[in-house]
């Protein structure tokens, strides 16, 4: 049955080619090599605030922490902030970022990951927020790195790229509906901060550290973006990290590219941790406190990052 998936895969890749999408190349240089010790030291900085859970002062701090990193990385920043009321009737602080390389460039490109915590470990300590190291922090670890390199090895001007940081994107419950998640990647959906903003597609970075991680292919992925996934799951495979990115289908995951593909209309895939046999779904650490530094692996973390980087250079 593997064989098969994998053929399958290949024809959808080869079909990607032929729809006028933007596919890999081989890059006239060597390409860029991606950091995976400083994308861990920028997730164990986040962690180091504590919790950052809205309307605390680890939120703050954090904020200031990444708005502070994104303006010595890329062209121009975006401070989103506004009140969001919960489907508890709270209302939370909710400070989207947005570092943006080439601002004038027409075609554009969405990375994005949410960096808040959970203010509840529902599956243990349940008054007890949850640390957020790999979700959370992990998938703004790697595109700090990222936008980094960036940086240091500038893409073409006519490609835009834009590295969104969600915030509030872990308060939801699923006795509250699905909505009550992502609050601040349906509020930046709603209101981008560049008016009538639109990209060729967008990923989306949640669960991208741990150990042994199994990037599959997201249902909504699928369904929204097939071509963009599967591009990109080839370009996992041409920097030598198909082991990590398998041709393997899974299930509808609620994250925050739901609202980008329903919302913003633009196509946006998930890269997600998601193990096989999972009781849950994901990793058994996942909504726990146990979340912690100990389990990000910079292995993983340099899978991803390099799989972006094969991507994007391709372009």
């Amino acid at each position: 049955m593997k064989y098969i998936k994998y053929i399958v895969f290949i024809v959808a890749v080869l079909w990607g080619y032929g729809t006028g999408m933007a596919q890999p190349q081989i890059y006239k240089t060597a390409l860029p090599d991606f950091n995976e010790q400083n994308a861990y030291q920028y997730i164990e900085r986040q962690v180091a605030f504590g919790p950052r859970v809205p309307n605390s002062a680890a939120q703050e701090a954090c904020a200031h922490y990444l708005e502070q990193l994104l303006q010595s990385f890329t062209d121009t920043v975006f401070r989103q902030e506004t009140i969001i009321k919960a489907k508890d009737r709270k209302k939370l602080r909710c400070i989207n970022l947005v570092g943006s390389f080439n601002p004038r460039a027409q075609r554009r490109l969405l990375l994005l990951a949410h960096w808040d915590s959970r203010p509840w470990a529902d599956r243990n300590k349940k008054k007890e927020p949850v640390p957020a190291a790999n979700d959370g922090a992990s998938g703004v670890g790697v595109l700090l790195e990222l936008a980094a390199l960036l940086q240091q090895h500038r893409v073409d001007s006519t490609l835009g790229i834009d590295i969104l940081f969600t915030d509030v994107e872990d308060y939801g419950k699923v006795k509250w509906g699905a909505e009550s998640y992502g609050l601040g990647a349906q509020y930046w959906a709603h209101q981008p901060h560049v008016k009538g903003y639109q990209a060729f597609g967008g990923i989306l970075l949640d669960m991208v550290g741990g150990k042994n991680a199994r990037f599959a292919l997201e249902a909504y992925s699928q369904k929204y973006a097939p071509q963009l996934q599967a591009v990109v799951w080839e370009a996992a495979a041409t920097a030598g990290y198909s082991a990590y990115f398998v041709p393997e289908k899974e299930g509808f995951i609620t994250d925050d590219h739901v609202f980008i593909n329903g919302i913003a209309r633009i196509p946006c895939i998930d890269i997600i941790d998601l193990p096989e046999n999972s009781a849950t779904g994901f990793v058994d650490y996942w909504h726990t406190t146990a979340d912690d530094m100990s389990k990000i692996d910079p292995a993983t973390l340099k899978a991803v990052g390099q799989t972006l980087v094969q991507y994007i250079y391709s372009l």
